[in-house]
């Protein structure tokens, strides 16, 4: 549940950069890129704090950890919006709902869980 919270908040600051991105001229999967790593940092502070509840202090392997996972989640959302939105027609909101799902389901939360916070994924 509380991972779906900030998921929902980052993703509506992800969605935002990406709308604004485009609507103003930028490439499908630059905007795409641009909104999932501005959501990955809210993401970030919301599921360390509140899903996985790790209370401990931030450190540099932890957030070497998260940047890596953040910036592999934004190259697969931009690979995948490409894909999804330029390739196949698909338009570009609706194809963010569907290229979403499957990069979390699939990549970020997996890799969240067992990179990021996997020392209080074990002590919850």
């Amino acid at each position: 549940m509380a991972a779906g919270v900030g998921g929902a908040v980052g993703s509506m600051l992800d969605v935002s950069v990406l709308v604004l991105m485009v609507e103003h001229g930028a490439p499908i999967a630059g905007a795409a890129f641009c909104g999932a790593a501005a959501g990955a940092v809210t993401n970030f502070v919301l599921n360390r704090r509140f899903a996985f509840r790790d209370r401990s202090p931030i450190n540099s392997r932890q957030l070497a950890r998260f940047g890596l996972v953040a910036v592999a989640t934004a190259m697969l959302m931009a690979i995948a919006m490409q894909l999804v939105a330029v390739e196949l027609g698909v338009p570009y909101l609706f194809a963010k709902l569907i290229c979403a799902a499957v990069v979390f389901a699939v990549w970020t939360y997996p890799a969240q869980r067992r990179l990021v916070f996997r020392r209080s994924a074990h002590a919850v």
